[in-house]
């Protein structure tokens, strides 16, 4: 066998030649299937680690989606129409909420306010003229005056070889909970302002009111030494002692007011009998009234009539209304009284045949210090309190009146 291939390689030459070249070829081909898999290997790795990235991304990119609550979306300029691409609002409609429409009918889909204003925004992105849109609307949902906020923001992504945009991108979110904030804010602060005007009024008010009978008691008080005539001394003391009790009740007012917003009194209830209660009122406010011009008298339509309520507040709720009659009643009659319960509620009424009050200033004559007649003093505290007492007690409180003829100031409250 040797010796056959000894023979075999001494007699053909060419064949070592050609098992050498193709060694040599192998060991090249070898080689280069080495490099070329190496080189795949380093490709796919790299590409592998590109995919590994562009997941994350997603990943990173939907959860932020979904953390804010956003919508994407983009636009086919050639088209015309917009696409959405993710949707994670809790509620999904309006401007991103079909999967595609046109941009014609986004009027349609907005509100009538806001249409035509955000399609003009969007039109000049897609033209080219903006390069950037940012828009706040309203999304109607087509139930009557139903609709929630959103804003969105955009920009151009690719352009065509002469620069006019091809496709657009965005993103919406809902704003209803901004916008219930920015209401609530601005409500605040339009309570807060309304508060400083009230209470600059009100102590414009109240030192009105507190000058005027105190000037008079300061005034007449300073006639008096020089007086030596009894009758006009009696009468100036009677002056003073007027002006001292309109005094006194201002004071209380005050009191009964800062009780009221401090919320200092709770309800105490108990079983009273509202008939006595008023009499007693009326025979309190009997020497206040001038009785050769005014009358002060009770109407009760039973003698007897059990409540269940705080007798201290209904005290200063109907002790207020007559006293606010005996201010602006000057001739006639003033009448305390109740009609017969109706549906486990009770009304309590003051008729005088005073002044009356206008229509128009009906609604604030409850207010504090409201003056109706810049000639004559101010209805100072006690309506304002007497409304506080009868909403306390569940009830309500109002005012019948003629301009001229005289007022029927009534309150609402339940029997309990």
């Amino acid at each position: 066998m040797v010796r056959l291939l000894l023979y075999t390689q001494s007699d053909n030459p060419y064949l070592i030649q050609a098992l050498w070249i193709g060694s040599v070829l192998v060991v090249l081909w070898l080689m280069v299937m080495i490099v070329y898999q190496r080189r795949t290997r380093r490709r796919l790795q790299t590409e592998l680690e590109e995919l590994t990235k562009v997941r994350q991304n997603n990943i990173e990119s939907e959860f932020v989606l979904k953390a804010m609550k956003l919508s994407t979306w983009h636009i086919d300029v050639p088209s015309r129409i917009l696409y959405v691409d993710a949707d994670y609002r809790e509620t999904k409609g309006g401007l991103v909420g079909p999967p595609d429409f046109p941009l014609d009918v986004l009027p349609e889909i907005l509100d009538k306010s806001d249409g035509q204003r955000v399609k003009m925004a969007l039109e000049n992105v897609c033209l080219g003229k903006t390069q950037s849109y940012h828009e706040v609307y309203r999304v109607s949902l087509g139930k009557g005056a139903l609709y929630y906020w959103e804003e969105s923001f955009g920009t151009i992504a690719a352009r065509d070889e002469e620069g006019l945009p091809l496709r657009v991108v965005g993103t919406s979110m809902r704003i209803d909970a901004q916008k219930e904030m920015e209401a609530a804010l601005i409500t605040a602060r339009n309570k807060a302002e309304e508060s400083d005007r009230l209470k600059t009024a009100f102590l414009a008010n109240m030192g009105h009111e507190i000058r005027t009978p105190l000037n008079a008691i300061v005034g007449f008080a300073d006639l008096l030494p020089m007086i030596e005539d009894a009758e006009e001394r009696n009468q100036i003391i009677t002056e003073i002692q007027k002006n001292n009790y309109k005094l006194l009740n201002i004071i209380d007012g005050l009191v009964s007011m800062s009780k009221v917003e401090a919320e200092a009194k709770s309800l105490v209830k108990s079983q009273i009998d509202v008939v006595p209660v008023l009499r007693q009122i009326a025979d309190s406010f009997a020497p206040m009234v001038d009785s050769s011009a005014v009358t002060l008298v009770t109407q009760f339509p039973i003698p007897e009539l059990m409540m269940n309520t705080d007798i201290g507040k209904l005290k200063e709720i109907m002790s207020n209304l007559v006293q606010n009659a005996v201010k602006f009643t000057t001739q006639g009659s003033i009448t305390l009284g109740f009609d017969l319960p109706q549906s486990d509620r009770l009304c309590l009424w003051v008729l005088d045949t005073g002044k009356g009050i206008a229509e128009a200033d009906r609604q604030r004559i409850f207010e504090r210090f409201v003056k109706v007649d810049e000639y004559i003093p101010g209805t100072g505290l006690g309506l304002s309190v007497a409304k506080s007492h009868a909403e306390s007690l569940g009830g309500s409180i109002g005012v019948d009146s003629i301009l001229g003829e005289g007022s029927r100031f009534w309150v609402e409250l339940p029997l309990g």
